[in-house]
């Protein structure tokens, strides 16, 4: 009888209540986790979209879960144990909070779970299931299985035609989650193998979710050349440094890049060496956003706040930049200190983690959890709370609006107007629906459709936590 696996992807406490009709963008993680069980009975839960069915009959249960997440999966999980149902328990807080998740689990995953899942599958077939899955080294990226796409509930998502091309970041931002997760190092797929997955895909309409899709420029234009042929419109994420080679810009845009979320985090050089964002030179902007916008590439501009140089003035700065340079969309949130980051470890030495409670480390809804050096907490949530509010405002819409980007002037102004529709019954930085916003980029810009946003996730134990950049 062959196994029967349950999938959970957890959603965030705010919207168990009351779930929107379509959510933003498929668990790819689990589908591809699906995608490793070929003689199992395989479904994926995504409780953003419906509910847990805790009485299902089934023999285990696989739950991925974020920081922010963490708490209610452990409550999942407990119910699940309950029934005796073994769980299993992966991402990247488990992975950077093992003894926590196993109070919880049966087996606890530790980092790519390609890398263990075969033989936790044996050892729970031979009643030998270990508590902790420690991986010595990464998975190879070669001949993955295709993810099982054939279990998502299509018509629930806005997005389903995401896929990654590469794993890692080969930068160490302190703030960010992926180098403590996974290692300082940038491995990525061949590019047979991603553009096999495109043609599966069959969209005109693609979204890469790589952290970083050009960390290796050689490798970025190795699979442009070939991408090329195959005439899909795409978005990607990318650092700034794309801006500084013109050959990689020139094939990203003849392979169809419609659109580029790119993380400025912050329009401080003192922010950014605080935080050893080494990539991004602040004088070094305008130009960079000239670049891109000259190949007809629009950008997503993602923005962190609550850094020890930020006072009460960064706010109207930072909308005074986007508006400079015409950004055609822009996020924000607080720089939040994921555990398991120098980040956080520098903050907690420094006594300003102001609460453990995971349900706060979400980057939504203004929530801050450490205490600022040149503001309040407070005056934190509500200063995003402003420039979320200002920036889709008919002035400022109209100021970006005169700036040279690459839309036509009815898709900019629909693009804008439609955000800020949506965004007046929204809080400041609302995360997940900004970037589906963002994303909406490659819908408008040249008419593109699809069939079928983006939650940056590929197996990787199970996901890894986001700030308001994902790309580095």
């Amino acid at each position: 009888m062959p196994l029967r696996i349950e999938l959970v992807q957890p959603a965030l406490s705010k919207f168990l209540t009351k779930r929107p009709s379509k959510w933003i963008a498929p668990p790819l993680g689990l589908a591809t986790l699906a995608s490793l069980n070929p003689d199992s009975e395989c479904h994926i839960t995504d409780e953003a979209i419906e509910n847990i069915d805790f009485d299902k009959d089934i023999d285990i249960v696989a739950i991925r879960t974020v920081t922010a997440t963490s708490l209610h999966a452990y409550e999942i999980a407990d119910k699940f144990r309950l029934r005796g149902v073994k769980v299993i328990l992966g991402g990247p807080h488990p992975t950077l909070c093992p003894e926590e998740a196993a109070d919880h689990a049966d087996a606890v995953v530790i980092g790519e779970a390609e890398a263990s899942w075969q033989q936790l599958i044996s050892d729970l077939k031979n009643t030998n299931l270990q508590r902790i899955y420690r991986p010595s080294q990464l998975p190879s990226l070669a001949d993955m299985p295709l993810p099982r796409r054939d279990l998502y509930k299509k018509d629930r998502y806005f997005v389903t035609t995401t896929l990654s091309a590469t794993r890692g970041c080969p930068y160490s931002c302190s703030f960010c989650s992926i180098t403590p997760l996974w290692g300082h190092s940038f491995r990525t797929r061949p590019v047979d193998d991603v553009l096999q997955e495109i043609e599966a895909l069959n969209s005109k309409m693609i979204f890469f979710i790589d952290d970083n899709l050009v960390g290796n420029p050689q490798y970025a234009k190795d699979l442009f050349r070939e991408l090329a042929a195959y005439k899909k419109k795409w978005f990607c994420q990318a650092s700034i440094t794309v801006a500084r080679d013109q050959e990689l810009l020139r094939l990203a845009a003849k392979a169809g890049c419609i659109a580029m979320a790119v993380g400025f985090e912050s329009i401080s050089s003192q922010n950014l060496a605080y935080v050893n964002k080494k990539t991004n030179v602040v004088e070094e902007y305008e130009h960079a956003v000239k670049q891109i916008h000259s190949y007809g590439i629009a950008i997503h501009g993602s923005f962190m706040f609550g850094f020890d140089e930020d006072d009460k003035g960064i706010f109207d700065r930072t909308l005074q930049f986007i508006q400079k340079v015409g950004l055609e969309t822009a996020c924000f949130a607080p720089i939040t200190p994921y555990p398991g980051t120098p980040l956080f470890d520098s903050m907690e030495r420094e006594g300003r983690i102001l609460n453990r409670d995971w349900f706060n480390y979400a980057d939504i809804d203004g929530g801050v959890n450490f205490q600022p050096k040149l503001m309040t907490a407070q005056e934190l949530t509500d200063g995003m709370n402003s420039i979320w509010k200002d920036l889709w405002s008919l002035p400022s819409i109209w100021k970006r609006f005169h700036r040279r980007n690459p839309f036509h002037a009815w898709q900019f102004a629909l693009l804008n107007l439609g955000i800020r529709y949506f965004s007046s019954s929204l809080s400041s930085s609302l995360a997940p629906i900004q970037n589906f916003f963002g994303m909406l980029l490659g819908f408008v810009s040249k008419g593109g459709k699809t069939e079928d946003t983006i939650q940056n996730e590929s197996v990787r134990g199970l996901e890894c936590n986001k700030t308001a950049s994902s790309a580095t």
